[in-house]
């Protein structure tokens, strides 16, 4: 309703701007996978799908940015992919790790630079919705539970960054979204980062007294 109005087609928000929001609507309630569901997965997924799968859980990148990602956007000596045509409307640029860059190294070997990366075996794009059955039958044959969409992918990639103390705002640069919105749904997942980061940007607030000790000593006195 708010992108309605926005966009000019409701003509006033008053009807909505002082409604208040359910309590809890905030929290985060993010579904990831372990590293060992993440291998189960990927070796229980047909060849095709196996390949946007990984790749998924290797750069976070969005399905439909897999899909459509082109030889000529990976940069296999600088390891890094350029997503043309982001959800936030402008490009972006992932960074890919060695298993990620040899992942597409490997896809991309005798393709020219218009050829996608990430095909169906029939050479054909992944299409809109085509990701939802093949992920389904994936996730029944690798015993995953609950089953997870392909936006979980997204989401177990940053909350591995997360659980390894990497820095919100690297993640959020890493997903191309704001540091708030990765702060909302993995910052819970980073307890140690958090902890030290507090402990060392505090210091010490005064030095410690040593009056017990004193006390100890005169009454032993």
């Amino acid at each position: 309703m708010n992108h309605a109005y926005r966009e000019g087609n409701a003509k006033t928000d008053e009807a909505w701007r002082r409604v208040k929001p359910f309590n809890g609507t905030q929290a985060a309630r993010v579904r990831y996978l372990s590293d060992e569901e993440a291998r189960r997965l990927i070796n229980a997924c047909a060849p095709d799908f196996r390949a946007i799968v990984h790749a998924a859980l290797l750069t976070g990148m969005r399905y439909g940015e897999l899909s459509a990602l082109q030889v000529k956007d990976v940069d296999i000596t600088a390891r890094i992919a350029t997503v043309r045509h982001s959800k936030a409307g402008k490009p972006r640029t992932v960074i890919l790790t060695d298993e990620a860059t040899e992942l597409l190294r490997q896809q991309m070997l005798g393709m020219s630079g218009g050829s996608l990366v990430l095909a169906r075996a029939d050479e054909q794009p992944w299409g809109k919705s085509h990701q939802h059955r093949p992920l389904r039958d994936a996730c029944v044959h690798a015993a995953i539970t609950p089953p997870i969409s392909f936006h979980g992918l997204r989401h177990s990639f940053a909350s591995r960054l997360a659980m390894r103390g990497v820095p919100m705002a690297v993640i959020a640069a890493a997903l191309g979204n704001s540091e708030a919105i990765c702060a909302r749904h993995y910052a819970h997942l980073a307890p140690g980062y958090i902890a030290d980061t507090v402990r060392l940007a505090l210091g010490r607030l005064a030095e410690p007294t040593n009056s017990n000790l004193t006390q100890l000593r005169r009454s032993a006195v």
